[in-house]
């Protein structure tokens, strides 16, 4: 089976939240199999801040739904949008 690489834009609750925090937090909570693969900080607007990541895992697993809701139960997170899905 091939590979996909996921790319999701997390929002921060405020603008208080430690992003890098954030991206070591969600590194522990992805599904087994799964791995982020980079991750960058992105502004959006008046100081606010967006984590962008690129995570990867094998095409059997499925969808995102599951990555989706381990990310979105982290405290300090707002909302979990996926940009893009492709394959290896």
């Amino acid at each position: 089976m091939a590979r996909v690489i996921i790319t999701m834009k997390v929002m921060p609750e405020d603008v208080d939240v430690d992003l890098n925090a954030l991206t070591d937090q969600i590194k522990e909570v992805v599904p087994d199999g799964t791995d982020v693969r980079a991750s960058e900080i992105v502004p959006v607007a008046f100081g606010l801040k967006a984590l962008k990541l690129r995570i990867g895992r094998d095409e059997a697993m499925g969808g995102t739904e599951d990555i989706e809701n381990a990310i979105s139960s982290i405290e300090g997170v707002a909302q979990v949008e996926v940009e893009i899905v492709s394959r290896m």
